[in-house]
């Protein structure tokens, strides 16, 4: 005999909870067609995660309670476990467990506070653990934080005797987290001899990527089941009820420390057996380059939807950074809904152009090109009068800006004129040095590669292009320039992005200090001074710049809160 359990992988709307009510709904009826006897849905997931500052409306709270009475039915049969805001007294972040047409609920007892994540400002912690008991198969619940120790609620569950644990999560993508968190997870299995179901948002949400890879994790540590990463997936798979039996006959299980957590055993009748053994997916993990290319094409494709754009323009300059953006697209969106817009001045290459072309060319998407040194003269001659007065007909920075600011306006208005969503194209590299003109090319929407290294955007490109070779050859082997005055490059300004980068993940992501970023780096340490005093000086830019993909451990905005004015 055997357990069928689904784990509903899906994507969600912050606060459409008409939306994620249906949605839930949907999958619990497809799930319960498959037999599947316990049905899991993620943290939140009728509310949507994070909701943040929703949670402050008590009338979209109480709404959540009609919906939870509109899923009870479904529970006669069987166990279903849904994330809501549990609005009583006090606030919770919580898990709704419906069986047998009632429900229970469990409130998460760990609320991270770090990085993202600001769960103690709105929730209140739980106080005791939950356990259904099925037949003799007991079953504990826990929500996202709260596995990731080994203390409670974990070790409460394990002292009652409890079989498998079940994790409901909005667990946000970081690059190569979705290993990290299931060896996490197999070290929590292992240790307390139990098999662990966890269950897993997907979906983008504003800066957020969810990545799914839900699993169901043996006693011993071993994956039996995976769900693919930055896809909706209803999980299926059975755990026999003699591995159950002889987990519970390991030592480790007699052998833990006592818990002062009160736990609430909840005694039923539900037969969660089936003689149906049904083995699903064991998804492999993606290598570096092709699971950044995909977050990247979900977060990308979910903010344009769920905001309600269906189109979207890229300015193509013919280099790295533009053309893996609009790849991003044309994956995100089809080639069909994007415009591709090249604005060659008087300093342009041809081959920058002509490189644009191809690409647009090669991805089938809509490719105009407006010529911009007649606006800049016009604009240069508008200025003549008062340039004259201030004393200074130089060319300068400010000129170089002039022209990203005309082509800022001008996509800006396409825009506006035609619904399209513009999709900025500066990297982590250039946010971090304030390398890009306000209101120029840091107009736009959304920015999907704003926290990707300029050396990981060549490494993504390229391997984007071994499998659809679309991006011309010359693009990755030229010099990355913003071409705004004559024989330009990158490095005229900034250091090579080889050295630059390793100074920025050291310092950005770890902390580090210029002294021993120097020291490991084997780099001048007045060199290093100077490279972090420019990121911090740039932090008044970062603030102006439109939102983009976290694919890293620390990107900025709500990774990393510094204050604009500040000497360090």
């Amino acid at each position: 005999m055997n357990v069928k359990i689904a784990l509903c992988q899906i994507n969600t709307i912050v606060g459409d909870l008409q939306y994620n009510f249906e949605r839930i709904c949907g999958f619990i009826e497809e799930a319960k067609s498959k037999g599947a006897k316990i049905i899991c849905f993620p943290e939140l997931s009728l509310l949507g995660y994070p909701p943040e500052d929703i949670l402050f409306y008590p009338y979209i709270l109480e709404k959540q309670f009609d919906y939870l009475e509109g899923i009870k039915k479904y529970s006669e049969d069987s166990l279903i476990v849904i994330g809501f805001a549990n609005f009583d007294d006090y606030l919770y972040n919580s898990a709704a467990v419906f069986c047998q047409n009632q429900m229970f609920v469990y409130n998460k007892i760990n609320l991270p506070n770090y990085g993202v994540f600001d769960e103690d400002r709105y929730f209140k912690k739980g106080n005791y653990s939950l356990i259904i008991d099925a037949n003799k198969i007991r079953i504990g619940f826990t929500i996202c934080e709260d596995l990731w120790y080994p203390n409670e609620p974990i070790l409460s569950l394990v002292n009652n005797d409890v079989d498998i644990v079940v994790n409901i999560s909005a667990s946000p993508y970081h690059v190569l987290k979705p290993k990290l968190r299931e060896e996490i997870f197999k070290v929590r299995a292992i240790d307390y001899s139990v098999f662990i179901l966890f269950c897993n948002s997907v979906g983008g949400q504003d800066e957020l990527i969810f990545d799914g890879t839900s699993s169901i994790i043996k006693n011993d540590g071993k994956t039996l089941f995976r769900a693919p990463s930055f896809k909706e997936k209803i999980l299926i798979g059975s755990i026999s009820v003699e591995d159950l039996k002889l987990a519970k006959l390991n030592p480790l299980r007699k052998n833990q420390p006592k818990s002062n957590l009160e736990c609430k055993i909840i005694n039923t009748t539900i037969d969660l057996l089936s003689k149906d053994y049904t083995e699903d997916d064991l998804s492999d993990f993606y290598d570096f380059e092709e699971e950044i290319f995909n977050a990247l094409v979900l977060g990308t494709r979910d903010y344009i939807f769920k905001n309600k754009f269906n189109k979207v323009l890229v300015a193509m300059s013919g280099g790295i950074d533009s053309s893996l953006v609009s790849c991003i697209a044309a994956e995100a969106v089809g080639h069909k809904n994007v415009l591709g817009v090249s604005m060659p001045s008087m300093f342009s290459s041809s081959h920058s152009v002509e490189d644009a072309r191809i690409l647009a060319k090669n991805l089938g998407i809509d490719f105009v090109i407006i010529p911009i040194s007649k606006i800049y003269d016009t604009f240069i001659n508008s200025l003549d009068d008062v340039y004259s007065r201030l004393g200074n007909k130089e060319f300068t920075v400010a000129e170089e800006n002039l022209q990203a600011r005309i082509r800022g306006n001008i996509i800006m208005t396409i825009s506006n004129k035609f619904n399209y969503l513009v999709l900025a194209c500066g990297n982590k590299s250039e946010m971090s040095m304030g390398y890009a003109t306000l209101y120029g090319d840091l107009a736009g929407g959304f920015a999907p590669i704003k926290d990707i290294y300029k050396s990981d955007v060549y490494r993504i490109a390229r391997w984007y292009n071994t499998k659809k070779n679309v991006i011309p050859e010359r693009v990755f082997i030229k010099a990355p320039s913003a071409e705004l005055r004559p024989n330009q490059t990158d490095q005229d300004t900034l250091p090579p992005y080889n050295i630059l980068d390793k100074i920025l993940k050291l310092y950005l992501e770890n902390n580090y200090s210029p002294e021993y970023i120097s020291q490991i780096c084997n780099l001048d340490k007045e060199f290093v001074k100077k490279v972090i005093k420019q990121v911090e000086i740039s932090e008044y830019k970062r603030r102006q710049a439109p939102p983009g993909i976290k694919v890293s451990v620390r990107a900025f905005g709500k990774d990393r809160r510094l204050p604009i004015t500040k000497n360090i």
